[in-house]
Formats: C-alpha cells, structure tokens, sequence
C-alpha cells in the first residue's frame, strides 16, 4: 500500500512514524503548494516525491491512499478530489466542517467502492477497547465526564490580533473542532446520539470558540464534555454507573491508562504497547485495506457522521458559524 500525505504539518509529523512501523505500507509522496515547505519533513521521513501540483500527484497510478491532513476547511475539498480520481482516503479529523460535506463524500466513495476513513484516534485504542468491554461491570450509567484541556501557543497570537488557522471561522477551527471532538468521539462510540445536545462556549470576538462545555443528554445520564485550547487541566475521564466506575488517567485521545473500580474487582489497565497513539488508528485502517473490508469501514463511517452532526448541532447551539456554512 503506498500512501501520499496532503500537508506538512505536526500531524503528519507524528503519523510517519506509524505508518513506517507497518508492514506493506509506505509513504511515497508528499503534496505541498511550495516545496520548501515540505523539503525538511520529507527528508526526515525518506518521502522520496514532493508534488506542488495536487492533480498531479491524484494521477500518479503509483499512489493507493491519500492522506489528508491539511487545514480543517479544506478536508472536503482534498478528499474530494482524491476519491474522484479513484484514491482511498484517510482523512484527519474533524472529518468535514459540516454535515453536508461528510454526506457528499460518503456518498462518493460508496459509488465508487473506495475506503473513506477519519483519522481519530480514540476508538481504535486498545485501551478503548477494554473499557467497551467492562462498562456493563458499572450498571446503569449516571454520568460521564471528559476533559481535554490543552492552551495553544497560538492562543497568544489570537490575543495579540493575529488569527491562526486554528482559531479562524474561515478555516473551521475552535476548540469543539480541534480538542473536545476526541471527547465526542469516546461518549459517541460508547453510547450512540444523545436525545439533547448543548453547547456553552468561551468566544472570541471573532466568534471562534476557545474553549467550552458540551452537554450531551441522554434517556437516564449525562455526559459533559470539556476541551479548552485558552488553559489548561488535568486530562481525565470518568464514567459513573451505579456500581463504579471508569477512571481514563489521560485524554481519551491517548487512552494511557484505565482504572476500573466495581465491588469485587479493582484495576489498572494498560494494553497499549505503542507510544505513538497514532499507531493504532492506522493499524486499523491498514487491516481494512488489506482485507478490502468496506463493511467495516461503512460501519465506522455511519459513527463519524453520528458525531458530525452533533457537533454541527452544538456549534448553531452556541452561534458558531464557519465559511463553509454558506455553501
């Protein structure tokens, strides 16, 4: 399987590593618009083609997967582009600024029978795993918390009247984007949609989020969902049931250790032998891709989406409007 990345930034960074670590797989091709920006990092990783023409390197016969990890508000539009001309997709999330975009690419790679997968760690975790298999130990469930909180070095810039892509309306970022869509993705995969869905947001003057409560209500719990890039906390979760609980010890980005505490059984639990979280999402897709698993890969499409549209119920909860909403 050879793979070509869209984008240079930390993302594709830290997921060459993962990618080196498999068997059978190898990026071979890099697309920036200018190629000095990409030099660097293609040396580091032994990337031995950089394109600064993006339809040329969706040409290149050579190329299997395209790996999409530019800005937030062109996620679409790369995708679309690579599925068009017959590219599997791995896409980092969050997959798509709105509902419709997420739609319109599902829709393309089923027609054409291609893999469309969303970069995000948390449910492919081992780690992750146990706690899906140990949550009925707590009973009937009561409350789930989740923090992710992490103070950008952008932040600043924002303060200091710049506007970093991370922070721009235009470019779909925000914190419910950026850090608490991990959360969303740890209570969604475990629990399903929520009945209600509210979105408390600090903004800026810009309207971008920067850091918020999301409030997920469902028929006998509730979920609140915190992710800040303006300070910082101690990253947790912790799900609640009338038995015990779930303590996660990290951000359930990571899933570093778990703690389950019920009568009669008190543990610790870490089966992540991988640094590099990163590892294991791509570990994922590469099964599906080797086996030519569409069934699987359609199933955790219908779970991106799931989460999709409650973020884009929480953002016109909170009067968060982004670019590609006028499209």
């Amino acid at each position: 399987m050879n793979i070509a990345t869209i984008g240079t930034g930390p993302i594709v960074d830290s997921m060459m590593p993962a990618i080196q670590e498999l068997e059978d797989i190898q990026c071979i091709a890099m697309y920036s618009r200018k190629e000095e920006t990409a030099r660097a990092l293609a040396e580091k990783h032994k990337i031995t083609t950089i394109y600064t023409g993006l339809d040329a390197m969706l040409m290149d016969p050579s190329i299997d997967v395209v790996y999409v990890a530019s800005p937030n508000s062109l996620h679409y539009t790369h995708s679309y582009q690579a599925l068009q001309k017959g590219k599997h997709v791995i896409c980092e999330k969050p997959f798509t600024s709105t509902v419709q975009e997420l739609e319109v690419l599902i829709a393309l790679a089923k027609s054409k029978n291609l893999l469309l997968f969303e970069a995000i760690t948390t449910i492919h975790l081992p780690n992750y795993q146990f706690i899906k298999e140990n949550i009925s130990k707590l009973g009937p469930i009561k409350l789930v918390q989740c923090n992710y909180s992490k103070y950008s070095s952008r932040y600043q810039q924002l303060l200091t009247g710049d506007t970093p892509n991370i922070f721009n309306p235009v470019y779909s970022g925000g914190a419910l984007m950026d850090i608490n869509i991990y959360n969303l993705h740890f209570v969604v995969h475990l629990f399903g949609k929520p009945a209600l869905v509210t979105y408390m947001a600090n903004k800026h003057s810009n309207g971008i989020d920067t850091s918020g409560v999301l409030v997920l209500r469902y028929k006998d719990f509730i979920a609140e969902l915190v992710g800040s890039k303006d300070s910082n906390s101690m990253h947790f979760a912790m799900i609640q049931g009338e038995n015990g609980y779930l303590h996660v010890e990290s951000s359930v980005g990571e899933c570093r250790k778990v703690m389950l505490d019920v009568p009669d059984q008190k543990m610790e639990w870490n089966n992540q032998t991988n640094a590099n979280q990163l590892f294991y999402e791509m570990q994922t897709f590469h099964q599906i891709y080797q086996a030519g698993d569409t069934t699987t890969c359609y199933q955790l499409l219908d779970h991106s989406l799931a989460v999709m549209q409650i973020v884009e119920t929480a953002r016109k909860d909170a009067g968060i409007v982004f670019s590609a909403d006028k499209h």
